[in-house]
C-alpha cells in the first residue's frame, strides 16, 4: 500500500513539473541555441543541416561560430523562432544523439 502511494506522488511530482515547465515558454518565441563539438572541418554543415530540418526560419547570417582557445572545439550559437515544445525537443535529441556533437545548451 505504502509503495502505491509513493509511486502516485511521485507521478504526480512528474506531472507538475512538466506543467510548471510548459508555463515557462511561450510559442511562438525567439530562441537560441548552442552546439559544441569537436572543431572538423563539417560540423558547421552537419549542425545546420539538423537544425534546417527542424527550423524553417534559420538565417545564416545570424550564426555565431567561436573556437576554442586551443583550436580543439567549435561552438555555433544558433538563433531561431522556436514554434513548440515538441519542435524543441525533436531539435534537442537530434543534435545530441549526433556522433560529432558532444554538447547542445
Amino acid at each position: 500500500m505504502a509503495e502505491n502511494s509513493l509511486t502516485n506522488s511521485l507521478q504526480k511530482a512528474e506531472s507538475y513539473k512538466a506543467e510548471s515547465y510548459n508555463d515557462l515558454l511561450k510559442f511562438p518565441d525567439k530562441f537560441s541555441i548552442k552546439v559544441m563539438g569537436a572543431a572538423s572541418t563539417d560540423f558547421d554543415t552537419i549542425v545546420i543541416e539538423i537544425v534546417r530540418q527542424h527550423c524553417f526560419d534559420l538565417k545564416a547570417d545570424a550564426i555565431t561560430r567561436r573556437t576554442s582557445s586551443s583550436g580543439k572545439y567549435l561552438s555555433l550559437t544558433i538563433p531561431f523562432t522556436a514554434q513548440s515544445r515538441t519542435q524543441l525537443d525533436a531539435l534537442y535529441r537530434e543534435l545530441s544523439h549526433h556522433e560529432q556533437v558532444l554538447m547542445v545548451l
